[in-house]
């Protein structure tokens, strides 16, 4: 659909045109080509696939906008999908703009429809809803920056007011279901520290700065909600970061940042940060030793792992000796979140038990806790641990990401998720190490999870086979 083939109802007209950019077509459009002309373009050594760009007034950010659209200037893409923090309206989940366009004085930005409404049919919780679109900056500004480095632009515009991890996650997964197969770009719309102490704001910018390098999603999510990072589009940036690293990037790299005195030449009055982030995969397809680990980081310290540990390896003691288990100093808010876990006992490298919860019912610590005993003293297909195996048990944790439905077989990454498979009364899990431990391809692992079902090993292609991913993080007691 061309612009010009666009009902005039169905789009949403400027907000903030004359307030912060021009009005004027003209002197946009002589702007913004002038940031884009004088930003310096950064090695990135592989291929873009999400950007991180502010969304002040261009007096104050334009120069940082400019440098992360240099990065992509002239690149052709199906989509760019932009999401947007709501700074007005609160309300719950994603809201997608998923007819028409999108107006500012350069013209009319059309909605790539079939992707808007395809993220909307992937989850419940995005809805199509001009909710938190209609006087939004944080994703108008972007849109001009888009008009003149990208050729043929169309846009999937979503705004969002939660910044929970659970929608950040379920959000980046429907983008990265509906983008595979197309060249689809991703832009986070951010602004970083706002306060009055210039001094402050160029610390908390360093900090944010270098959380979102080390490329650890929950743990950046999870610090916004501990004012330790500052980011207006926290929500968006965690997006971003997850759905581009579920399309393959492994690297974020910061590529120009300043701030609203350093601007102003000044030192004193009200202080806001700005940066532009480059989300990518690296050249040389080589995943780092962290990534070539199985499954995934959720936000747990060493610390956090090894109180789980020593959590899991006292009840079992405790237990088959048949004593009261202590009570355990849990003070870290990461092991109070409610999560899905097992546990996993093994014995001279054989499984000697596994029991976990699926869902995040209880909190993590307590969930270690109960699935530990029920592991060495519950798992039916054994007979419960003795106490002189006691010194021979190794154990192993995994903390489970949600559980996410999937339509398509070829979404599952052997060595990242584990698999979960249901049929009617019958029902099997096999966890994200399984696969990698037996070398299994991606056909095999489904098998041996139905037979783990009860189910005949090629049940996973009947319509009526539900097939659910998800992954952890994955440690034990040999590893710490």
């Amino acid at each position: 659909m061309s612009p010009q083939d666009i009902d005039p109802k169905k789009v949403r007209k400027s907000a903030v045109a004359g307030a912060f950019y021009p009005a004027d077509p003209t002197v946009l459009k002589n702007q913004v080509d002038g940031f884009l002309q004088r930003a310096e373009s950064a090695a990135i050594d592989g291929e873009i696939l999400a950007l991180i760009s502010p969304h002040a007034g261009y007096p104050y950010s334009g120069g940082i906008a400019g440098v992360a659209y240099k990065q992509v200037a002239g690149n052709k893409y199906d989509a760019v999908v932009v999401i947007a923090p709501s700074h007005s309206e609160y309300f719950p989940g994603a809201s997608v703009y998923t007819e028409g366009g999108y107006e500012t004085p350069l013209g009319v930005v059309p909605v790539d429809e079939v992707l808007a409404k395809a993220l909307v049919e992937g989850d419940e919780v995005i809805t199509s809803s001009a909710v938190g679109h209609r006087e939004e900056h944080s994703l108008e500004v972007q849109l001009p920056f888009l008009q003149e480095a990208i050729p043929g632009l169309k846009i999937v515009p979503i705004v969002m007011a939660d910044r929970s991890f659970s929608l950040c996650e379920r959000l980046a997964m429907a983008i990265a279901k509906a983008a595979k197969g197309r060249s689809v770009l991703i832009v986070a719309s951010s602004d970083l520290y706002h306060g009055y102490s210039y001094d402050e704001c160029v610390a908390a910018d360093t900090r944010t700065l270098k959380a979102i390098e080390e490329y650890n999603p929950e743990k950046f999510c999870k610090g916004l909600g501990q004012e330790a990072y500052h980011a207006c589009g926290g929500g968006p940036i965690t997006v971003a970061l997850l759905a581009a690293k579920e399309l393959g990037a492994d690297k974020a790299k910061v590529i120009a940042r300043t701030n609203s005195n350093d601007v102003m030449a000044e030192r004193s009055g009200y202080c806001v940060g700005y940066a532009s982030v480059a989300i990518y995969k690296s050249a040389d397809g080589k995943p780092s030793e962290e990534q070539r680990e199985v499954g995934v980081k959720v936000g747990l310290s060493a610390e956090d792992k090894k109180l789980l540990l020593e959590i899991a390896r006292t009840t079992i003691e405790k237990r088959v000796k048949g004593e009261d288990v202590p009570k355990f100093d849990v003070t870290s808010e990461v092991l109070a979140e409610h999560r899905g876990a097992f546990v996993t006992i093994n014995k001279h490298g054989q499984l000697r038990g596994c029991i976990g919860y699926i869902e995040p019912i209880k909190p993590l610590h307590e969930t270690v806790r109960e699935m530990a005993e029920s592991a060495a003293l519950s798992d039916p297909r054994f007979t419960p641990v003795a106490e002189r195996e006691l010194k021979d048990l190794e154990i192993e944790i995994s903390a489970l990401t949600p559980l996410r439905k999937i339509e398509h077989t070829d979404e599952i990454e052997v060595g990242l998720h584990g698999i979960y498979i249901k049929k009617g009364y019958y029902s099997g899990l096999l966890l994200p190490q399984v696969a990698t431990e037996y070398g299994w391809d991606r056909n095999t692992f489904l098998e041996h999870t139905c037979l783990k079902a009860g189910l005949p090993t090629d049940a996973w292609r009947e319509k009526d086979t539900e097939i659910f991913i998800f992954s952890a993080d994955i440690f034990s007691e040999k590893k710490q």
